[in-house]
């Protein structure tokens, strides 16, 4: 008999009834979602598959700083372009200010500076004038596994070398380490983003960008057809392992044995650390070490 966890478990995952020869149904996934089960099945399992959800642990400040930067940029790109100018972007920033996860107010304070001034010196960088394919646009795409949908940070409407018109992902980065040209390949967000963009804006999109505000730096790779289907083909691999593991949970299988825990230095930053017997076992992070830097 399966057990009460199973049983719970179980409920959160919604079997489809069909017919014989009916084809498999689609992995409906963001990026956010792959990447979870990527680093780790048992956070994946804990995020979207147990209900009710395990309790989180406490916000980190990280997250705030992100999310204060992207909604200020995002703002920028709503403000007319006659008023896009350095001088609006305190009260940008000060609009969108989310204060979660810091140690103090001073810390706090410090690291609202610190960001005001990565964002002053990116936006002089920006032409006014230039409208963007979309900010904060939600692009999607189907394979014959993935029913893939993302909120791209930005697209850009450029031309290529040869005059035509191409799509360019932005993705910005507020992290503590710069970034290179390896980050910008490798980010399988980035790709499926390209992917899709293409698709829904009908012109070439194959250059992914990472701007990294802190260091002002831009790490930038240009895609081929070749290594996007790589991408795409590695998303579709792990939607596979995720249906098979939800699968066996659903015939009654253990779902610590169908989402097993990979415990390492992911875990100090996990929001299921506390209630993940083998994430406890790791060293934790306080909330605001990320932004923890000297100014």
């Amino acid at each position: 008999m399966a057990s009460s966890r199973s049983r719970t478990v179980s409920a959160a995952i919604p079997e489809q009834l069909g017919f014989a020869g009916m084809p498999e149904r689609l992995f409906v996934c963001t990026p956010s979602k792959l990447g979870a089960y990527t680093d780790c099945p048992r956070r994946y399992r804990y995020s979207y598959v147990d209900r009710p959800t395990p309790q989180k642990g406490p916000p980190w400040a990280h997250n705030s700083l992100g999310a204060s930067v992207h909604t200020a940029l995002k703002n920028w790109y709503a403000t007319a372009p006659d008023r896009r100018d350095p001088s609006i972007v305190p009260a940008l920033l000060r609009a969108t200010w989310v204060s979660e996860g810091y140690r103090d107010s001073d810390q706090q304070r410090a690291v609202y500076h610190r960001a005001l001034g990565w964002l002053e010196t990116y936006v002089t960088g920006l032409d006014p004038a230039d409208e963007p394919l979309g900010v904060e646009r939600v692009v999607a795409a189907k394979t014959s596994v993935l029913a893939f949908n993302g909120r791209a940070d930005r697209i850009d409407a450029r031309v290529d070398d040869d005059g035509r018109p191409e799509a360019v992902i932005v993705d910005y980065k507020t992290g503590r380490s710069e970034l290179d040209a390896d980050d910008a390949r490798g980010s399988q967000a980035l790709a499926l983003y390209a992917y899709a963009a293409a698709r829904v804006f009908r012109r070439p999109c194959v250059r992914v960008e990472l701007h990294h505000l802190p260091t002002g730096t831009v790490a930038a790779h240009e895609h081929t057809p070749e290594s996007l289907d790589r991408h795409v083909g590695r998303a579709e691999e792990t939607a596979r392992d995720i249906l098979a593991a939800e699968k066996a949970v659903t015939a009654g299988g253990d779902p610590d044995e169908a989402f097993p825990a990979q415990p390492g230095t992911l875990c100090g930053w996990c929001d299921f650390r506390r209630v993940c017997p083998a994430g406890s076992a790791m060293p934790a992070k306080e909330p605001w070490t990320a932004v923890d830097r000297p100014d």
